[in-house]
């Protein structure tokens, strides 16, 4: 997979590149890119916001440079995705369907007031939201997007079974508990079935705890 992301501020992704996404990414899993929309801009001084037709408070996103940019890196099979309060809610389906449907993918980060009209009306394939809030810029919705997303590329988490048995995979359900080592802390102790060794007995603990997390901690998932 291949994603691009376009921003005005390329230093906020440097958390990408550590960790099991930043070993993925050195390993040649994906490709990733980091595109400054300055870059783009006709302007002098590099500028890329103006004031807002109509009124109102803060600055706009302005068009020329947002959309050369986009088509610097757009194919005939890339996704563009603007991070907006306004689009549909992220979810673990959506997530799913990014990575098994998609080679490409353009993630557009706003900022200031968001971005002219014209650009999501001739570029953005999907605005898309990580929840019913407004933060200052696209940054961080983008970077829950790519981490989310590219667990589901092959080798990204060291297993590939590692997703299929997690929240929200499943039947709509939070995961099961899970311990390690010591046996005991603070009082505590480690579920004597998931150490007798009865396999059997085990999945049938994990599945009614996972019943269980999910109607303590998210009941709503159980109406849906």
């Amino acid at each position: 997979m291949k994603i691009d992301i376009l921003t005005i501020f390329p230093e906020m992704f440097e958390p990408l590149k550590h960790s099991i996404i930043g070993r993925a990414l050195n390993q040649g899993y994906f490709e990733l890119n980091i595109i400054n929309i300055r870059d783009f801009s006709l302007d002098k001084h590099k500028k890329v916001d103006d004031y807002v037709f109509g009124g109102g408070d803060g600055m706009l996103m302005t068009p020329q440079p947002l959309y050369d940019a986009i088509m610097s890196v757009k194919k005939s099979d890339s996704h563009v995705i603007y991070m907006s309060p306004k689009g549909s809610v992220l979810n673990q389906s959506k997530v799913k369907n990014f990575a098994k449907e998609y080679e490409h993918l353009i993630i557009v980060c706003g900022h200031y007031e968001g971005i002219d009209q014209r650009i999501i009306d001739l570029c953005v394939d999907e605005q898309l939201s990580i929840g019913d809030y407004v933060l200052t810029g696209g940054e961080l919705p983008a970077m829950v997007l790519v981490d989310s997303v590219l667990r589901y590329i092959p080798n990204v988490l060291g297993s590939n079974t590692s997703v299929e048995d997690e929240s929200f995979s499943k039947e709509n359900l939070l995961e099961h508990p899970q311990y390690t080592r010591p046996r005991e802390f603070m009082g505590l102790c480690v579920p004597e079935v998931l150490i007798n060794g009865n396999h059997k007995e085990i999945e049938k603990w994990k599945s009614s705890q996972k019943e269980q997390e999910t109607r303590q901690l998210r009941p709503d998932l159980l109406d849906k």
